[in-house]
């Protein structure tokens, strides 16, 4: 361990025990969990941030939308509302947070909610006439007050959560033995050409009896804004402007980066000011502005020449079709038996 860590250890431990005793009243129902008679889906981690969350939750709208009405329910991170809050015409990062306002605007045609308190949050949409068949809830492995019906715990291939402590020494939120609640465990982040072998060994790192698959970032091949596209292979030696504002922008970077490229790197889900785009423009002159599609959605009020964005998406190097026949057959057999 750094040293730091050591210092921090004794109030990790605290925390741990904290932690490890919440879900053992849950566990013994001394604290109620509520179910509700449709499929959730629950999607989060056991560390704090960065494992891919959002296109995790995306990967999913895409496979059961063609077929399921589906509702996004999310905590709305650093919204400016409280309670429930349902995305419509009117919605802004404001209301409902950047991830939830990026969702709403890639899929108009699923429901989009906000809700600290996921239990009213369900509660709420299903009192709609419109109301859905299928809830995903994004970053909610630990919220424990609603018991969904299936657990999809995300973890990085550079940040596993088998090599990780509990906070503050390290970044667990709970104990690893917090992955026995997971229906399906996805590594997340890998190298694309990461072999059987090594995921075999990630495997047998883990330890747990449940499938675990192996995913990937796919960076599109062009950079978009409202009006118009450009290839990524055009602009990749053009003298620009990265920005980023997400948990770790490295592979971002790296993918777009050429030796004479400026980057400005701001806190995850920061909400940026005027001045913040002041020094943005000053430091990009005539240059193209190329962000993150989270940090997109935050910076395209601002009259910033040249923003473009790039999209993400999640992958599974193999056994996608097994992934999907999983979830496939637990929503067609949790709708049939309602």
């Amino acid at each position: 361990m750094k040293f730091l860590q050591i210092i921090l250890f004794p109030f990790a431990l605290l925390y741990g025990g904290i932690t490890a005793l919440r879900n053992f009243m849950y566990d013994k129902g001394f604290i109620k969990s509520y179910s509700f008679d449709i499929p959730i889906i629950a999607v989060g981690n056991l560390s704090v941030g960065g494992t891919g969350k959002t296109p995790q939750i995306e990967y999913l709208i895409r496979l059961l939308s063609p077929n399921y009405k589906v509702a996004i329910l999310s905590r709305g991170y650093k919204r400016k509302t409280k309670g429930f809050v349902l995305a419509d015409s009117q919605a802004t990062v404001e209301t409902l947070g950047d991830e939830p306002f990026q969702i709403y605007q890639k899929f108009p045609n699923i429901q989009v909610a906000v809700d600290a308190k996921r239990k009213n949050g369900i509660t709420q949409l299903l009192q709609w006439d419109d109301k859905p068949e299928v809830v995903l809830l994004d970053d909610a492995y630990q919220h424990r007050k609603v018991k969904a019906g299936f657990y999809i715990l995300l973890s990085a291939f550079n940040d596993l959560f088998c090599d990780d402590v509990m906070l503050p020494s390290g970044t667990l939120r709970e104990g690893r033995n917090g992955a026995q609640r997971a229906d399906v465990i996805i590594i997340t982040k890998c190298p694309k050409d990461l072999s059987e072998l090594a995921q075999e060994e990630i495997k047998k790192k883990i330890g747990l009896n449940k499938p675990i698959f192996f995913s990937f970032i796919d960076y599109d091949d062009k950079i978009y804004n409202t009006q118009t596209s450009k290839q990524v292979e055009d602009i990749r030696v053009v003298d620009k402007l990265l920005v980023a504002g997400i948990a770790k922008p490295e592979p971002f970077f790296a993918y777009l980066q050429a030796e004479q490229n400026t980057v400005l790197i701001y806190p995850d889900h920061h909400h940026f000011s005027e001045e913040d785009c002041n020094k943005i423009r000053n430091k990009a002159k005539n240059k193209l502005i190329i962000t993150t599609e989270k940090d997109y959605v935050r910076l395209k009020k601002y009259d910033l020449k040249s923003l473009f964005y790039l999209p993400i998406q999640s992958k599974f190097i193999s056994k996608g079709t097994d992934f999907n026949r999983i979830i496939e057959q637990y929503v067609g057999t949790s709708t049939r038996d309602r």
